[in-house]
């Protein structure tokens, strides 16, 4: 009987080492330069792209636009984008600091849009196994 016990432990402990990738959704146990999620996103919001942008919104996320904050679906964020986008259509964005731990990072970045300079600040976390946006903050650089 001792001898099942023993198996029973080790199994148990293989388990328990294992179950942190598992409650983080896998991003945790991705070293950080095998994926970064602020490539594709830094990417969209280069290109005014809302709806590509917006396949990286969380279900719920808070939008501020030159201190208009906005907690929004991932639609309604869709759509403030778009707003934005159309208002002050960019012409360079990039990425100039990130930080962070494996399921929680942001980044800052500059942006060029409608001849004006704008900070951005991005927000993600690992959800469901895949990074979202759960804040994306534009304001002007004064």
């Amino acid at each position: 009987m001792q001898p099942d016990i023993f198996r029973f432990m080790k199994n148990l402990l293989k388990i328990m080492a294992f179950a942190p990738a598992v409650l983080l959704g896998f991003c945790a146990a991705l070293p950080a330069q095998d994926f970064d999620a602020f490539t594709p996103i830094a990417k969209y919001i280069r290109l005014g792209d809302a709806d590509k942008l917006s396949a990286w919104f969380a279900d719920n996320l808070e939008v501020v636009i030159i201190s208009k904050v906005n907690d929004s679906s991932r639609s309604q964020a869709r759509q403030i984008m778009k707003s934005f986008f159309n208002a002050y259509n960019p012409s360079a964005f990039s990425i100039t600091h990130q930080a962070g731990k494996s399921n929680l990072k942001y980044a800052l970045g500059i942006l060029n849009a409608g001849g004006e300079r704008f900070v951005v600040t991005i927000f993600v976390s690992c959800r469901n196994s895949s990074y979202e946006i759960q804040q994306l903050k534009i304001e002007r650089v004064e």
